[in-house]
């Protein structure tokens, strides 16, 4: 059975989610449908790159993953059908993939142009739907297109290495989650390569830390009475399960005590810096 996946900016009040999933079940009545999110923020690419890169690789290999963010197709807008990781992407060429592929090279690009005959202005309904289905029936992908060897590389999200007398990273919140928890685009990887066991402080517009926790119950301390500790609403650095460095306060609630992102006033594309100490400097 075909696993088809879908991660868009559509939300869950209107009725195009449902629309997608009945044009897939019309095309391939077996298909199994797995929903990543339709909670993307409007148009933004950067936060797709990420929900989708640390999601993709928990589903078997074959799984055809349709990412319909910033979809409409224009002359700069290209829509593109790639073989990556032994998975399939169906997606804009607005700069999605070159996120969601800065360590892996693509097997496969092509430009879909099947549009000639379908005129649609639902390009993942009436498009990525044809194409998903075609490649879950066993179809070649030169059939929807014609291949490429390039497509669009966004690089403006990627942290930057500033050597001063102290080396630093400089990174952005590139993520804000359900629990208002701010993700930067600084992973445990890079950190631990510039940092080469040195002392060193996280800085972000309003606080910093000298500490990066591994869990987020790390700041507790179990050896004070439960009814003493004042342990909720503390904030931490974490990395978290996807390996970048986060942001959060501790059993945060959007909806009562608030998260990171507003209690920190951090938000989307603010600068978090991590400050390394030179081994000269006492």
């Amino acid at each position: 059975m075909s696993i088809i996946t879908l991660t868009t900016d559509f939300g869950t009040k209107d009725h195009f989610v449902g629309t997608v999933k009945g044009a897939i079940y019309s095309e391939l009545p077996t298909a199994n449908i797995v929903d990543i999110t339709h909670e993307i923020s409007p148009f933004n690419t950067t936060e797709t790159a990420y929900i989708v890169k640390n999601s993709y690789k928990s589903f078997p290999d074959k799984t055809i993953h349709i990412i319909g963010v910033d979809s409409e197709i224009s002359i700069e807008n290209k829509h593109i059908a790639i073989e990556l990781d032994n998975h399939y992407f169906i997606c804009p060429d607005n700069g999605v993939i070159s996120m969601i592929t800065s360590e892996i090279e693509p097997s496969k690009v092509f430009e879909i142009n099947i549009h000639d005959y379908l005129e649609s202005s639902f390009p993942v309904r009436d498009v990525f739907v044809k194409v998903a289905t075609h490649i879950a029936r066993g179809g070649s992908l030169s059939v929807i297109g014609k291949e490429i060897k390039t497509f669009k590389k966004t690089t403006e999200v990627q942290p930057k290495i500033i050597n001063q007398e102290t080396t630093s990273i400089k990174g952005e919140v590139i993520y804000i989650d359900n629990y208002g928890n701010v993700i930067t685009n600084i992973s445990k990887k890079l950190f631990t390569k510039v940092g080469k066991g040195r002392e060193f402080k996280v800085v972000t517009r309003s606080c910093s830390f000298s500490k990066i926790n591994n869990k987020y119950n790390d700041i507790v301390d179990y050896s004070i009475d439960k009814k003493l500790r004042q342990t909720d609403g503390e904030k931490l650095a974490i990395f978290n399960s996807s390996g970048y460095l986060e942001i959060a306060i501790y059993r945060s609630n959007l909806k009562t005590v608030g998260g990171a992102s507003s209690l920190l006033g951090l938000n989307y594309r603010d600068t978090v810096s991590v400050e390394f100490k030179n081994p000269t400097q006492q």
